[in-house]
């Protein structure tokens, strides 16, 4: 963390240069990661070499399948780290979100240092939802320290949560069965599913 632009530098001037590189990032490059801030720096430094962006698995992607199917309808993904963009338009974005009824994957919710953006995302949800709406938890996702934890948006803040979390939060409609968080997506109302 902290030498994105370093590393995408390097990068850019060894492939300048004629070299085969390759630029790991975690999750999938173009979400969060370094994808955009590649082509970004390429662009205004009139770097001239191709740039192949594979895709991975989204942080989101992995704690949804650990939660059950809580992305099955619309939903939004909102990073609380304000160290790259203001909180006044992390707060409007969480609102915007909360009140459309969005379900929202929330990316960096709490560091050593930032404890109040969840605290704050929560009050806006409770805004616009029940506090009986689903929350879930997923901490080290796939990694041998991983953590899974449905409750509620009222709950949620006595539960641990970490830069290594991502926090998916229920639309008005998610519910939780047989320990799985699910948001339907609406073939209940369209088919008769029994």
């Amino acid at each position: 963390m902290m030498k994105e632009v370093e590393r995408c530098r390097r990068s850019l001037e060894l492939a300048a240069d004629g070299k085969n590189v390759a630029l790991v990032s975690g999750g999938d490059p173009g979400i969060y990661a370094m994808a955009g801030l590649a082509f970004e720096i390429a662009k205004d430094n009139d770097i001239n070499c191709e740039i192949e962006v594979i895709p991975g698995i989204a942080a989101f992607n992995g704690c949804a399948a650990r939660l059950g199917a809580p992305l099955m309808h619309d939903f939004a993904a909102i990073s609380l780290s304000d160290l790259l963009t203001p909180w006044s338009v992390i707060e409007k974005r969480l609102n915007a979100a909360a009140e459309a009824d969005f379900v929202v994957a929330i990316y960096n919710p709490k560091s050593k240092k930032r404890v109040e953006q969840i605290k704050k995302a929560r009050q806006i949800f409770l805004k616009y939802r029940s506090p009986n709406t689903p929350v879930g938890i997923v901490t080290a996702a796939t990694r041998e320290n991983e953590t899974i934890t449905i409750t509620t948006l009222d709950e949620m803040l006595n539960k641990e949560i970490g830069m290594q979390s991502t926090v998916i939060v229920g639309n008005s409609q998610t519910f939780v069965w047989s320990d799985k968080m699910i948001t339907p997506r609406g073939y209940g109302d369209k088919y008769n599913l029994k």
